[in-house]
């Protein structure tokens, strides 16, 4: 476990190169939330004209120029979501993502949160910095506010925040094959049997599909190996994610249904555009009973998760802006925490992404560690850490979790 003080644009080029073997991350997001500096534009704005200052003067004294970190002529001040604040997050994102790109071993991936409105710049960025996007991952719960001015006769300004994306990027391969860069480096593949999506009941069922079922559907044209053998441990990961809370709604929603018995037979044909038709035959036991949450991964939710290991530490008021015109709500007040970190994720959340793209005993890398839910989860997982930290309150947060993780491992 390593924890480093200071700005990732500065401590990540102290880092070797091919070093880590994935990336996970829950960084800033550009959108000025609750006011806080770290995700202010403003401060970077300043950040930005200082360097221009420097690089200026420097040129007026016959010395090279500094390389001005972000997009020039970017002035302070700009309102958030506009063109020119969203290309200064795009090339922010551009140039931490080029460090963790340098630093990941070939193949490595990085798992990146992200807000709604700024995930296109931040995936960009990411690309533009020489990243294969492979997919996204959607983290969905059920506890978001709505942070929407009352325009009157039932208008207002925002939707109800429900869902986080999470980009997924893979540094290239060095080698022909998938196959063969897992075998150089451990780096390149998806660890899907250790992701899968456990059953209800807990019973082991088994699932089997004939050996050259061929589809025809919108997605795939494939043949089935005659090598691949069915794995009745558990669905394949999804690329969505819910809480426990809108797992939840989702089954109050679907209600309950049953999956089929282990060989039992199911047929159908489903139209697309009136002109498509897709036919399969296939042997499918799940035999679970359930709602449709059962398909996704549910992270629990622990209570404690937040403040364990922070016995010793301070009661912190968390302030959190309401920008709704609601200030009579008492959801939405002052609350007190030991840690006053505004965004923590959850630990079982982490560790369910560390474990997806990082071999196991692996190295993750998380740039900007908050308050180190990344950080437990490793512990918590046996992987090795590294994290990167500006600020020095939760710097000393992350550390006392942390600690407390490997207390109780």
């Amino acid at each position: 476990m390593k924890l480093i003080l200071g700005d990732c644009l500065e401590k990540l080029k102290e880092l070797p190169d091919n070093s880590v073997d994935s990336v996970v991350t829950d960084p800033p997001y550009g959108i000025g939330f609750m006011n806080k500096e770290w995700d202010s534009p403003q401060k970077h704005m300043e950040l930005i004209e200082r360097e221009q200052k420097r690089s200026e003067e420097r040129f007026k004294e016959g010395k090279s120029p500094v390389k001005v970190g972000f997009s020039k002529g970017v002035q302070p001040g700009l309102k958030i979501g506009t063109a020119k604040e969203g290309k200064w997050f795009q090339q922010w994102c551009e140039e931490w993502g080029k460090e963790c790109l340098r630093v990941l071993k070939p193949g490595g991936y990085l798992l990146s949160f992200s807000a709604p409105r700024t995930y296109h710049r931040m995936t960009t960025g990411f690309e533009d910095a020489g990243f294969e996007i492979r997919d996204q991952i959607m983290w969905v719960f059920g506890s978001g506010f709505p942070k929407s001015l009352n325009l009157g006769e039932g208008w207002g300004t925002a939707l109800k925040p429900a869902h986080e994306p999470i980009c997924v990027a893979r540094k290239p391969l060095s080698e022909k094959t998938n196959k063969e860069n897992m075998s150089k480096w451990g780096t390149g593949g998806i660890n899907i049997d250790d992701s899968r999506i456990e059953y209800k009941d807990d019973k082991p069922h088994s699932v089997g599909f004939d050996n050259h079922y061929k589809s025809t559907g919108i997605y795939s044209d494939m043949e089935r190996p005659n090598d691949w053998v069915a794995n009745n441990t558990g669905r394949w990961p999804a690329n969505i994610i819910f809480d426990e809370e809108a797992g939840q709604i989702l089954d109050e929603q679907s209600g309950i249904s049953k999956g089929n018995k282990p060989g039992s037979i199911r047929k159908g044909t489903s139209n697309f555009l009136s002109n498509f038709e897709t036919k399969q035959s296939e042997r499918t036991g799940y035999n679970d009973l359930g709602g449709a949450s059962r398909f996704f991964y549910c992270p629990k939710a622990s209570k404690k998760d937040r403040d364990e290991g922070m016995d010793l530490h301070d009661d912190k008021i968390l302030n959190r802006v309401n920008s709704g015109g609601l200030e009579n709500d008492p959801t939405w007040g002052p609350i007190v925490r030991k840690n006053n970190h505004p965004t923590v994720k959850p630990t079982e959340l982490m560790l369910y992404l560390i474990k997806l793209v990082t071999p196991k005993g692996g190295t993750v890398l998380e740039p900007f560690m908050d308050s180190g839910s990344t950080g437990k989860a490793c512990v918590r997982g046996g992987f090795d850490f590294i994290g990167i930290e500006k600020e020095e309150e939760y710097i000393k947060i992350a550390k006392a979790r942390i600690e407390n993780e490997n207390r109780i491992s």
